[in-house]
């Protein structure tokens, strides 16, 4: 099974709870009118999309229908899905790792499946080619060490590690030096997901972020943060909150098979204005690829 197929799968809770409500509203209605664009609003703000975003888009389908006399349910569910398309489609996508080494820190609380995402990354990015090397800064969390070095393994990339409650800072700047010696393309940083307060996780991210700049002044940085998208409207929040403490550069969407609450995707595009990077859809090594807004909005509507 391709990851399309997969993708498609994986999101068929969220393309149930999307899709076939809004059929429902199109089969109660004969015409495109003030009443059906209502009942559409609703069902996006039903489907995790958000009050904020679900009113933006149809007040931009509804400028569209009268601009282009649209009075056809297909060509509705077309411009929806353009308008749909324009919000997830902020920025280019494509990770920015034109140095060697670039770096890659990821972010994230606990239980969003950071570890498992960046063991996947890591094995895409080795499959593109890139000789990668994994930090494993986490060295709060019990067990996340290992955990790591066993998603590293999977993935045949290294692991720089120290003991558990040793300075994350400390493993960046090892991980840093091996990198450098291996001529790694990619150094992809764990970091703690919650620590005891919001200061004390921002000074940790302001050290090991203070390392990455005086060891490599030069690399291209991406900061991305982990959201796990069957918390719904919540996983919003855990955005605005990473924003007031790290300058994130990407999203990667984890455990959108077998949620129905997918929709929150574009919600929080829309609401923060950072892109999604990276999409999963499973537990396998592959479950993971590039977002693609087309691909996704294909799945779901």
């Amino acid at each position: 099974m391709g990851f399309f197929d997969r993708l498609r799968q994986g999101l068929g809770q969220t393309k149930e709870n999307l899709s076939e409500k809004m059929n429902s509203v199109f089969s109660s209605f004969r015409k495109v009118d003030e009443e059906l664009l209502e009942n559409l609003e609703e069902v996006l703000i039903m489907s995790d999309i958000g009050m904020e975003t679900s009113v933006n888009i149809i007040g931009k389908l509804r400028e569209k229908i009268k601009k282009e006399n649209i009075q056809e349910e297909e060509q509705v569910k077309i411009a929806l899905r353009e308008i749909m398309k324009e919000i997830l489609e902020i920025d280019n996508i494509e990770l920015k790792l034109n140095t060697i080494p670039s770096v890659i820190l990821v972010v994230g609380v606990n239980g969003v499946g950071k570890t498992t995402s960046i063991g996947k990354i890591a094995n895409y990015l080795r499959k593109q080619g890139k000789k990668v090397v994994v930090a494993a800064a986490d060295t709060f969390r019990a067990a996340a060490v290992e955990q790591l070095e066993i998603w590293a393994k999977r993935a045949g990339v290294d692991i720089v590690k120290k003991e558990e409650g040793a300075d994350p800072a400390s493993v960046v700047f090892d991980a840093i030096c091996y990198a450098k010696t291996q001529n790694a393309d990619v150094l992809i940083c764990d970091t703690a997901g919650r620590l005891h307060n919001k200061q004390y996780l921002m000074d940790e991210l302001s050290k090991i972020n203070k390392v990455i700049d005086k060891e490599l002044p030069d690399a291209s940085k991406e900061t991305l943060l982990v959201i796990d998208a069957t918390v719904g409207q919540n996983a919003i929040m855990q955005v605005k909150s990473f924003k007031e403490t790290v300058n994130i550069t990407g999203l990667v969407l984890t455990k959108l098979d077998g949620t129905a609450k997918g929709g929150v995707v574009i919600g929080i595009v829309n609401e923060n204005k950072i892109p999604i990077k990276f999409i999963g859809v499973g537990e396998q090594l592959e479950d993971m690829q590039i977002f693609s807004a087309d691909e996704f909005l294909q799945a779901i509507i």
